[in-house]
């Protein structure tokens, strides 16, 4: 941040800019501000691989903002256009989201800088695991140190790769395999990891309409069928946030945003078939389930309820922020509206929903990978028999007293001892609705925070800050 003029002009500055103005909420001790603001370390690391007969050199990063509690976490991406800043942003955004969910979690991320649409399967496999090698030496990998997940570029693929590379290096350690989550289920991944910030941010967007004092604030309606949303990014967030918005919330998708033009439909539009088309044709053009255009320029302009960025940083300038109009902003990406745009739609009165919470299902469903895998049992696994036996004995206790068969549509429903996957959307939903209640909370305590952020951000600190202190610094 430039200290003459206070401008703010980056991804980091962003960050940095909501840490500083959390601050002037909070009576921290001298020096304690400045040791929240820095990030802990970002290591480079360079190296080489053999493919196609010659020696590629290689070059990524991994940063450790805030190591008040172990092991520190943060996804890994892989893209051309990243750099050391990048990466101490997200760092920095991680950092604050597991306080905020309040998850026994420091932040870290990490990024290496490659094309993966440059390099066949096996080459991208050879690239990870010198990848992880480097990490491992330096120890920036560890199930108790430093755990990282997917990121852009990323998926479960690379997760199995790094967790396979790791395990080698570390073979006699038990826990080995929780040295990275995000792993597909036969390598010790967990049912709904996949799917968990696109449902993170379907149940951000419910507990906000479910807010009496929030649709009271703005007169907005509670019932979230029939509102007109648009979605920046159709990739494994994006898809899945509006899948579930729209099957399971009756939201109608008018608008779908890639890279390469976007998809309208004012009568909403078929979010499976849509996909599908997408993943055959990677582009809407000639798509007949809407209207096509591959100019990008009036993206987020049209008339909708929802916009939900779920791409890259800084996707809405100023400009976009001064004639944008809809009932919320939900920020499924990171950093999507710098603070410069943010200030702007403030002061028109639209609402953001903040990075910081509405995509932490990824780190939390992480989180139960985790465990999981530090357990060394399967979720449900001591108690799920024991619970369908006792909801038995209800079902037939009630039936006995009313002479009445219980209801077919609800029996084996709830005669279910739940899946892994039921178990984790309940706690995945029972800690996002926990952190919008603190979130809604600050807000009521202090008349002065004024939005979501702010508010976000100010527990976020003071949870890191009370760790520090407790900690004698």
């Amino acid at each position: 941040m430039n200290a003459a003029n206070n401008e703010v002009h980056g991804f980091l500055d962003s960050i940095n800019h909501y840490m500083n103005d959390a601050m002037t909420y909070l009576d921290l001790p001298d020096g304690l501000s400045e040791r929240i603001l820095q990030c802990n370390s970002t290591y480079t690391v360079k190296f080489g691989v053999r493919l196609r007969g010659k020696l590629f050199s290689f070059q990524g990063w991994r940063s450790v903002h805030s190591e008040h509690i172990q092991p520190v976490k943060g996804g890994i991406r892989y893209a051309m256009n990243v750099d050391a800043q990048e990466v101490e942003a997200l760092a920095a955004l991680m950092s604050m989201k597991c306080a905020l969910v309040d998850l026994p979690f420091g932040g870290s991320k990490g990024a290496l800088m490659i094309d993966p649409s440059a390099w066949e399967a096996d080459e991208i496999e050879k690239i990870t695991r010198r990848f992880t090698q480097e990490l491992a030496r330096r120890n920036l990998i560890g199930p108790g140190q430093n755990v990282p997940a997917p990121d852009v570029g990323t998926g479960e693929r690379e997760m199995a790769w790094i967790a396979d590379e790791y395990v080698r290096h570390a073979q006699n350690d038990v826990d080995a395999r929780a040295c990275v989550t995000g792993k597909p289920l036969g390598r010790g991944g967990i049912e709904g990891r996949t799917e968990a910030t696109g449902r993170g941010v379907q149940y951000a967007i419910q507990a906000f309409y479910n807010d009496d004092a929030m649709m009271e604030k703005y007169g907005y309606g509670k019932d979230l069928r029939g509102k007109r949303v648009v979605i920046q990014g159709f990739g494994n967030v994006g898809y899945h946030a509006v899948k579930f918005l729209s099957e399971e919330d009756g939201c109608k998708i008018t608008r779908v945003i890639e890279y390469n033009g976007m998809i309208s439909n004012d009568d909403g539009m078929d979010v499976e078939a849509l996909k599908a088309y997408f993943t055959d044709n990677g582009s809407f053009k000639d798509c007949d389930l809407g209207d096509y255009e591959e100019s990008l320029d009036e993206a987020f302009l049209a008339d909708c309820d929802i916009i939900i960025p779920a791409a890259l940083e800084d996707v809405i300038s100023e400009e976009v922020a001064k004639k944008i109009s809809c009932e919320v902003i939900v920020e499924a990406a990171n950093g999507p509206i710098s603070a410069a745009s943010d200030k702007i739609i403030q002061a028109r009165n639209i609402p953001i929903m903040p990075d910081m919470f509405v995509n932490s299902g990824g780190v939390i469903v992480s989180y139960f990978e985790w465990v999981k895998n530090l357990t060394h049992i399967p979720f449900g696994l001591m108690d799920r028999r024991s619970r369908e036996r006792n909801r038995r004995t209800i079902v037939d206790a009630m039936e006995t007293m009313t002479e009445q068969p219980f209801p077919s549509q609800v029996r084996e429903p709830f005669l279910s001892g739940g899946s892994e996957l039921d178990l984790v959307r309940s706690g995945l939903e029972d800690v996002m609705l926990n952190a919008y209640d603190r979130i809604s909370q600050m807000m009521k305590e202090d008349s002065s925070i004024k939005d979501m952020r702010t508010a976000s951000y100010v527990i976020a600190v003071n949870t890191i800050a009370r760790a520090y202190r407790e900690l004698g610094l």
